[in-house]
Formats: C-alpha cells, structure tokens, sequence
C-alpha cells in the first residue's frame, strides 16, 4: 500500500477523504468502515455524492488493469463510497447491519486481493 492518496484533476479536494477511506482491498475497506461513526458516514456521502457521477465518468475510460497512481485512490474512494453509502442512506449509521449477522463473519475469498486485481473480473 501506498501512502500517497493523490488524486486525479477535479478530485484533489477529497484528499483527506482518500486518506481515510481509500484502501486496494476490500478487508481492508471493511476494517475503516466497521470502525467508522454515524457522523463519518454522514460526511463521506455529503461530501463526495456530488461528484461520483463525474469519477464514475472518469472511471469508466480506464481499463483496470492499468490503473496506478492518482486513478488507482480514485477508484479505491469510490469503492469505499460504494460500500459506505449503505450504511448512511438505509442502516442510520451504523457501522453494523441491522437485522442481520455480523459483517464481521462475511469474509470474501477475494479479502486481500486488490479490488482492480484481474481474478475479480
């Protein structure tokens, strides 16, 4: 993992979001969010909703296997907005998913293999 969480033109304001949130896995996206508030939720989709149509735009003339630097945090945030949005538009904040079993349990075989890695597609 890379500590520089750069991103592309037009995103650099969500710097300090990618630092937090962007990760290349999914376990660790998982550790942020079981870790994170009601209010950090809240931030998150307030702040970058606005934008995901354009990063999904941007992301979407990129071939995965090619992703690095500034490209690769920005698909990184938008995996973690993806997995972050649930728990602020339908479980009121909460790290954990009501009326269910623990996150905790769900371990995707794919755990620590980066979300761009090929095998995922």
């Amino acid at each position: 993992m890379t500590d520089d969480k750069s991103l592309p033109s037009g995103f650099e304001q969500f710097a300090d979001l990618a630092a937090r949130w962007a990760r290349p896995t999914e376990g660790e996206r998982s550790q942020i969010r079981w870790a994170a508030s009601k209010q950090d939720f809240a931030d998150f989709y307030a702040a970058f909703m606005p934008k995901l149509d354009e990063a999904l735009a941007l992301l979407a003339d990129q071939s995965l296997e090619g992703l690095s630097g500034p490209t690769a945090n920005l698909f990184e945030l938008v995996c973690a907005f993806a997995e972050a949005t649930p728990h602020h538009e339908l479980y009121g904040g909460s790290a954990e998913v009501p009326f269910s079993f623990s996150a905790r349990r769900f371990v995707p075989a794919h755990r620590d293999r980066p979300s761009a890695s090929p095998v995922l597609r």
